[in-house]
């Protein structure tokens, strides 16, 4: 699991951190395709909190078929 570092802005609208700090968006997306990446069975979650993304979980899965080492 990944963290994206954010600060503690609660009171304030995404809409106005993203004016603030257009760059937040930018980071949450580079990161959320660095997690698919590769993946090719599993899920990305984003988590949000006041419109804010604050974490990013990767789960992969591993498949193995029969007769498969």
């Amino acid at each position: 699991m990944r963290s994206i570092a954010v600060s503690d802005e609660s009171h304030v609208n995404s809409a106005e951190v993203a004016r603030r700090d257009p760059s937040s968006i930018d980071v949450a997306l580079q990161s959320i395709r660095e997690a698919l990446v590769g993946l090719q069975f599993g899920e990305v979650t984003v988590v949000l909190q006041d419109g804010v993304v604050v974490q990013l979980e990767r789960t992969e899965r591993r498949r193995f078929r029969k007769g498969q080492h």
